[in-house]
């Protein structure tokens, strides 16, 4: 197959992208956390819901850009390509730390979080970067592999005596976390019907798999390259790598269970296969069908995709913040809002539902402005 290595733009990478996003907001931002409809949570520990394939996705689909927006570099390391990366590593990175605590920056010093989803979207990058630009294709597909196995075997080596070294507690994640930053400064994760533990599912270990979903994304981009005059080729490609890879994630879960929060080299493989095949049906559905008529509503997420997930973030943290009253009749303004506009009408999960696709809107209405006059922030 031959490289172009100026391959006009897919307009299904960048509707994908949006996509990813507008569920992302959806799932982040219910009316009330009491409610949501299933699978529209987390899996609680083993196991993988819908919602469980939205970071993944995200972090696929970064690969797959890096592809083509490493052209200008020739996909060869240069002192340029590795400033770059480096200022955007570090860029995301601080973004991320500074969003754990906003508003207050000067407040819970002990307890600030240091890990977090931008945070690793950030190591993400910045490692898969450093590794596309420097291995050639076979050594960087050995160093995948080593890489999900080394963490297989880091968790079963590493975990404490007597642990389940796919659990929470005493596992190597844990451990590690926890004499790096300290279990104050770790998030409190849900790791069993009522149970919240000090545990971080964006740990510093637990990264390390995330590593090769975005390395799946990245020779998922350099498919697409060499496809370009041969679309259909190409979804039967993506069609058939992404089943192979799913159903080798699918045979790992029987001895490493698919686990997100653990990141586990299985869920690696199983969330990666459904990419391709999510990507598969985009190119179908965009490229070559050439359907227009649903697609413009995510474009306009997918064009400031990490701008639009920051805003999502700091916008429903504002609402949080924003409180007033005392004991009882203590509240805030996404309370308020969802109590007087949405809880009357059904007061369960389809009210809290509701308010997410409304505040997506919202969302979408400043992305659409951005996108209507050509202004992409660039992070």
């Amino acid at each position: 197959m031959s490289d172009a290595t100026t391959a006009p733009r897919y307009l299904s990478v960048d509707f994908y992208r949006g996509l990813t996003i507008a569920f992302m907001i959806i799932v982040n931002t219910p009316g009330t956390w009491e409610h949501v409809y299933a699978p529209l949570r987390h899996a609680v520990w083993h196991g993988c819901t819908p919602t469980d394939l939205v970071f993944p996705s995200f972090m696929f689909i970064i690969g797959v850009s890096m592809w083509f927006s490493f052209a200008k570099f020739d996909r060869q390391w240069s002192p340029a390509a590795g400033l770059k990366i480096l200022r955007r590593t570090a860029l995301i990175f601080l973004i991320g730390l500074l969003m754990n605590n906003f508003p207050f920056f000067w407040k819970n010093w002990d307890s600030w979080r240091i890990m977090g989803v931008l945070q690793r979207l950030a190591l993400g990058y910045g490692v898969a970067s450093v590794l596309v630009l420097t291995l050639p294709r076979k050594a960087l597909m050995v160093v995948a592999a080593g890489i999900l196995l080394l963490y297989w075997g880091i968790l079963n080596w590493f975990a404490a005596p007597g642990a389940d070294p796919y659990g929470a507690e005493g596992s190597a994640i844990l451990r590690l976390d926890a004499w790096l930053f300290g279990e104050a400064h770790l998030y409190r994760e849900t790791v069993a019907p009522g149970l919240r533990i000090p545990f971080d599912p964006e740990g510093l270990l637990s990264t390390l798999p995330a590593v090769v979903t975005v390395l799946l994304g990245w020779w998922s981009g350099e498919l697409m390259s060499c496809r370009t005059a041969q679309k259909d080729l190409l979804v039967r490609d993506l069609l058939v790598l992404g089943l192979m890879v799913g159903f080798a994630g699918l045979a790992w879960d029987l001895f490493f269970p698919i686990n997100k929060k653990i990141w586990s080299s299985s869920y690696v493989l199983y969330v990666g296969g459904l990419s391709m095949l999510l990507l598969a049906l985009s190119v179908w559905l965009i490229d070559i069908r050439g359907w227009r008529n649903g697609p413009g509503f995510f474009l306009a997420f997918g064009a400031n995709p990490l701008f639009a997930y920051i805003f999502s973030e700091v916008l429903v943290i504002s609402l949080y913040e924003i409180s007033w009253g005392t004991g009882e009749n203590a509240t805030n303004a996404q309370a308020w809002i969802y109590d007087t506009l949405f809880r009357p009408l059904e007061g369960a999960e389809f009210s809290s539902f509701l308010f997410a696709i409304v505040y997506t809107l919202v969302c979408w209405l400043v992305c659409r402005w951005l996108y209507v006059r050509k202004i992409y922030i660039k992070i």
